[in-house]
């Protein structure tokens, strides 16, 4: 469970996560039950008992306890990124200047997100629905709670649409002119090579990633390019690479970690360029072969979306929430059976999952696809280890999205998973269990347009 730094609101109130939560029941009594009578003779009900419901209190600078609120997980199931707040309490002395209550609003907010929810909600009494607004929340629909009128209201939670707008929105205008991949192969993970069947693909690792763990970045330099070669369903043949370091011992720091990766995957260095006494930087080119190769934006209103994604290993250290490491424990049999997946399924559309995470990649499928699509959040396959926020942003190890039909769907060791499907319109969005559906991520994520 995520913790929430205490949060000093002022100088009269801090907030902050309570173990005992037993004065705050007793206020939510003198609330709920005495003074609104909205309960008969107590509020109590099972999200009080399940173990993951998490209270925040706002106390005085005296310690006395001003106000309260609960949140956690919805239902008795896994924790699925959908979360819920409620029995807001503030002690009648110390509501209106101190606004301890919308305060204890925001930490909730803050806490949720934290804690890697995509859908955050509660259901407000009219009376409080106005602060709520004010806040930034979104109502849903009335509905009524112990008998007497609510309003169900939505937190925003815009992780996954900046995560997309950061990382891949300047792309349309920055290649306008330069019509990358050719007919058909708009925003693909690989290029065609004109008049063959060659695939290239190139990708540069984070310079500040290259400075402090060098090792990592060359075994990633190799990762990301032969996942783009698996995406367009391409046998990769050779790898070449550019490499700037401060010193020999670096530089063979970062080689080290390549040679590894390509020697596990099977690709050789066929070679490249190496200059020492500059600042750390990295880049690999790939090629790979493929008679056919399966486009990002092959996909058609009406297909289903799959997930195959390696839910073994961990969150590297150093990146936790951003970067799952699956791979570096793999034999090579298990890395080259995931790589040949989508050779042998031949599905309508393919792409690995990139930095936007699981929602962008899908939004980029579906922008070139020329339509939308829907994620079941439910269903998307995702290790133990992980929230369900941080598993939809974060760069995985191996994760292979595909839409239509496939002619092998084994991609063992990886764990495949029915988990949306590509409609009309524009954009992700999340549909919950409950048969509720959230924006995830705008249409447009690329700004490439549609593959012609």
């Amino acid at each position: 469970m995520t913790d929430l730094v205490p949060a000093l609101v002022g100088p009269h109130v801090m907030i902050e996560p309570e173990d005992d939560p037993a004065g705050y029941h007793r206020l939510r009594r003198r609330v709920f039950v005495d003074e609104q009578e909205l309960f008969e003779r107590s509020d109590r009900d099972e999200r009080d008992d399940d173990p993951r419901t998490v209270v925040l209190v706002a106390r005085s600078a005296r310690g006395d306890l001003l106000g309260g609120v609960r949140l956690g997980p919805a239902g008795i199931g896994p924790d699925i990124g959908w979360w819920q707040g409620g029995r807001l309490a503030v002690d009648p002395a110390a509501r209106g200047a101190l606004g301890v209550g919308p305060a204890l609003v925001r930490a909730a907010c803050a806490y949720a997100e934290s804690a890697g929810a995509l859908r955050f909600d509660a259901t407000v009494q009219p009376r409080n629905e106005p602060m709520f607004r004010r806040l930034g929340w979104q109502p849903v629909r009335h509905v009524p709670v112990a008998g007497r009128p609510h309003t169900l209201m939505r937190w925003p939670i815009r992780r996954l649409a900046a995560l997309a707008a950061a990382t891949k929105s300047p792309l349309g205008g920055l290649l306008a002119g330069l019509a990358p991949g050719g007919a058909g192969f708009v925003g693909d993970d690989g290029a065609p090579v004109p008049g063959t069947d060659l695939i290239a693909a190139c990708d540069a690792i984070v310079p500040s990633m290259v400075e402090r763990d060098p090792d990592w970045a060359g075994w990633c330099s190799v990762l990301v390019n032969v996942n783009d070669l698996a995406a367009m369903g391409a046998e990769p043949v050779g790898l070449l690479n550019a490499v700037g370091a401060r010193d020999a011992n670096h530089c063979a720091r970062i080689l080290g970690g390549l040679r590894r990766a390509a020697k596990a995957y099977g690709i050789p260095v066929l070679g490249g360029h190496t200059q020492l006494g500059v600042p750390a930087a990295l880049s690999a080119t790939a090629l790979g072969r493929a008679a056919r190769p399966v486009p990002g934006g092959g996909g058609r209103p009406g297909q289903r979306v799959r997930l195959s994604a390696d839910l073994g290993g961990r969150w590297r250290a150093g990146y936790h929430g951003r970067q799952w490491d699956s791979t570096s424990d793999r034999t090579p049999d298990e890395l080259r059976r995931m790589q040949s997946f989508v050779r042998r399924a031949r599905p309508a559309a393919a792409k690995d999952v990139s930095m936007a995470g699981i929602a962008g990649t899908l939004g980029m499928l579906a922008e070139a696809s020329g339509c939308g699509a829907l994620l079941d959040v439910a269903r998307v396959p995702r290790p133990a280890g992980a929230t369900a926020g941080d598993w939809l942003a974060c760069f995985p190890g191996f994760a292979m999205l595909t839409a239509g039909p496939v002619a092998d769907g084994d991609a063992g060791p990886a764990v495949t998973a029915d988990c949306g499907e590509l409609v009309t319109g524009r954009g992700v969005r999340l549909r919950w269990p409950d048969g509720e559906i959230t924006d995830a991520v705008d249409a447009g994520v690329t700004g490439l347009g549609t593959a012609a």
